[in-house]
């Protein structure tokens, strides 16, 4: 029979992957991709919008030209209202009046703002009314920072107070690492790829912490599962069972995430790069980015970590010694296996040098005899052919 395909045996739960065997490598990566983070946090930082720096946005009937002339010719306005005001970003959005393009600006007064307004209504030669103007101060968008971490800190208290109720304190603190991790790479990857950071972007990592929490309770759940009364036997160590239960719960996470990461994908490949609805670019990348590494984080760090920290508890510590003590009894030849002998008693009992080098011709419990059978003895049968007509003596 050929051998199965790696796809089929992931379905069974058969692939064997050695994640927790790895672990070290998995850490050394995560730590490289935090590093490579921080770094784009220190060196690149983030482009804010301005619902968070401040600022102006001029929105323009799509019907005067093409994004690149109207562009032009606010940055031609702009020179005019002085104190250093330039364009930061210009998209093109669909509203119910229409198609119109929206500029936004640096922070301008009140008088500077209805200038540059009248000065873009006479580069286009249309009425100053046909351009709407919007104004946003920066203590907004603090407000909307302080808030937004606050909803994180929340969040976070109320997973861990649920993780500890649920499984225990380890099993939480491995999952809030994960959460933890997940948001700082997906922040690295916004703060490279140079995303405008608006209010959607802050929704989309709130919302990525409830998927990335889902994805870790299902591993979870199978360690919790594979480990319960694992101390009761000698067969696996603690880091064995839950190796086993990423396996058997590798193939639901990963099609939970194929199936979530599908219409995310739409939504930023399709929606905000085919289309051109900039709106739905940085929510998109968001969820992308952070469904992904969500399911990457869940496997690669959360089961580790969390062995790593059960590695530690004395309970753990002396199940995994009393396993690899007996497995290197059993290649020493110092124990019998279970089965590996005649006798009827328990199972790794030790034995004497002789009857070990005998163990193999031992006859198993209700086998025959190896030996020559004696003539007329047949089974149970008495010599002389027992009730056999004939067999026995005559009277």
């Amino acid at each position: 029979m050929a051998k199965s395909g790696l796809a089929s045996r992931l379905y069974r739960g058969e692939a064997g992957l050695d994640i927790i065997g790895r672990r070290k490598l998995w850490f050394a990566v995560a730590g490289t991709l935090i590093l490579l983070a921080l770094l784009s946090f220190g060196l690149r930082g983030f482009h804010l919008g301005i619902e968070f720096a401040g600022g102006n946005s001029f929105q323009i009937p799509a019907s005067v030209g093409t994004m690149e002339q109207t562009e032009a010719k606010v940055k031609t306005a702009l020179a005019t209202a002085g104190d250093g005001a330039n364009v930061v970003t210009t998209q093109k959005v669909g509203g119910t009046g229409g198609d119109f393009y929206e500029v936004r600006t640096t922070q301008l007064d009140t008088e500077q703002a209805n200038a540059v307004k009248v000065e873009i209504a006479e580069e286009f030669g249309i009425d100053p009314t046909a351009i709407s103007g919007n104004q946003v101060s920066e203590a907004w968008g603090s407000q909307v920072t302080s808030r937004a971490m606050l909803g994180l800190v929340i969040f976070i208290a109320l997973v861990m107070v649920y993780l500890i109720l649920r499984f225990e304190w380890r099993m939480a603190v491995a999952a809030v690492s994960s959460l933890i991790m997940n948001l700082i790479l997906t922040a690295g990857v916004y703060s490279l790829v140079g995303f405008e950071v608006t209010p959607s972007t802050v929704i989309g990592f709130l919302t990525i912490l409830g998927f990335a929490l889902y994805d870790v309770v299902v591993v979870f759940d199978k360690v919790q599962e594979n480990t319960r009364g694992i101390t009761a036997n000698n067969n696996q160590t603690y880091g064995e069972a839950a190796n086993l239960a990423i396996n058997q719960s590798l193939m639901r996470s990963l099609n939970t995430s194929v199936v979530a990461l599908l219409p995310v994908g739409g939504l930023l490949f399709i929606g905000a790069g085919l289309l051109g609805a900039g709106t739905l670019k940085d929510l998109g990348l968001v969820l992308f980015v952070g469904m992904a590494v969500a399911f990457l984080t869940s496997i690669l760090l959360a089961t580790p970590l969390l062995v790593l920290l059960k590695n530690y508890e004395p309970r753990i510590q002396a199940h995994n010694k009393r396993v690899l003590a007996r497995r290197g009894a059993l290649a020493r030849g110092e124990v019998t296996p279970k089965g590996a002998s005649g006798s009827v008693e328990a199972a790794d009992e030790p034995v004497d040098p002789e009857s070990a080098a005998l163990a193999g011709a031992a006859p198993k419990v209700g086998a025959r005899p190896a030996g020559k059978r004696s003539t007329g003895a047949r089974g149970s049968r008495p010599p002389g052919g027992g009730n056999r007509p004939g067999g026995g003596k005559r009277r």
